[in-house]
């Protein structure tokens, strides 16, 4: 991918700056790699610095109005002061490293509808920066986010949408300031009971935890409430877990609790800071998700259950 921008604080004839990546496909913990070719304007000039960033658009709210933001979640000086002669050809090799949290936004070559990354080229002079356009970068899942994904496929879930959301989730450590929603409709077994599922991974070198949201349909005198399930596992151990056992075995509990409750229970606030649900958004057929599965590792169902609490802040169901 390349984009070419010519420095506007030079005017015309400044340095031009293309970005070249070698593979735009890359995974949360490997390197981004590439690099920033750089060509002189009809003058000498002295370059501060060269800095690549990511970028995404993440979910706001401001009183009561929702929007998108854009956001640099990291970024990296490939390249301190330099000379740039008039005509002069630079190349910058680099390699960017891709934060564990970085969100997926591509599932066998299927892109995440909602989702928008890329990478951002930052040129100084003379103490004034001058940013290019978005290069996109697809962001696929590991492994073992493969494996969740694969599960939830199996069961008969259907993608909906997937967004950022800014905020944190109550005990669960985060690196970035926002994190991922990917929205699942239920499968048929559950319709009527569960009117969708949230997905959210939180990936470290270390291992992985994967939140669920069910928001569960209310009966005729109850609103609908949310159910919350958090697990952690090992990157080893969620490529060896039957996750659609495990997953099913959650959302069965799910549908009943609302059942032995009546249709009566609490109205929950959320697990998140700063949480509301996204519109709806384009479908990808249940293939395009199904090679990629795993979750909730070597859980047993009593150790699924926890009270509320326990795991988020909030008034919440917990599973």
């Amino acid at each position: 991918m390349v984009f070419k921008k010519l420095l506007g604080v030079l005017g015309v004839g400044g340095p031009s700056v293309d970005t070249v990546l070698h593979h735009p496909h890359v995974r949360p913990g490997e390197n981004l790699s590439g690099e920033v070719r750089i060509t002189g304007g009809n003058q000498d000039v002295t370059i501060e610095h060269v800095a690549l960033g990511f970028v995404t658009h993440m979910e706001t709210e401001y009183g009561d109005h929702d929007g998108h933001a854009g956001v640099e979640f990291h970024r990296a000086v490939v390249a301190g002061r330099f000379p740039l002669r008039e005509g002069e050809h630079k190349t910058i090799p680099f390699g960017l490293p891709v934060p564990w949290e970085t969100p997926i936004t591509s599932v066998y070559g299927q892109h995440l509808h909602g989702m928008t990354l890329g990478v951002r080229t930052e040129l100084a002079i003379a103490k004034v920066a001058d940013k290019g356009d978005l290069d996109p970068v697809s962001v696929e899942p590991l492994p073992a986010q493969e494996r969740v994904l694969e599960a939830f496929s199996q069961l008969g879930f259907h993608f909906r949408s997937a967004d950022l959301e800014h905020g944190r989730i109550h005990g669960v450590h985060q690196e970035l300031p926002f994190f991922q929603e990917i929205e699942f409709f239920p499968p048929p077994a559950f319709a009527g009971r569960v009117n969708e599922v949230e997905l959210t991974f939180v990936a470290s070198p270390h291992g992985l935890d994967v939140i669920l949201e069910a928001d569960k349909r209310g009966g005729f005198f109850t609103p609908s409430q949310d159910v919350f399930g958090r697990f952690h596992v090992s990157h080893e151990e969620a490529l060896t877990t039957d996750w659609a056992q495990q997953i099913q075995g959650w959302l069965e509990q799910v549908a009943e609790r609302r059942t032995a409750m009546g249709g009566f229970g609490h109205h929950g606030h959320g697990h998140h800071d700063h949480h509301h649900s996204s519109g709806m958004g384009g479908m990808i057929a249940g293939a395009a998700l199904g090679a990629g599965a795993g979750f909730l590792g070597g859980m047993v169902a009593g150790e699924m259950i926890e009270e509320v609490g326990e795991l988020f802040e909030g008034d919440d169901e917990e599973f």
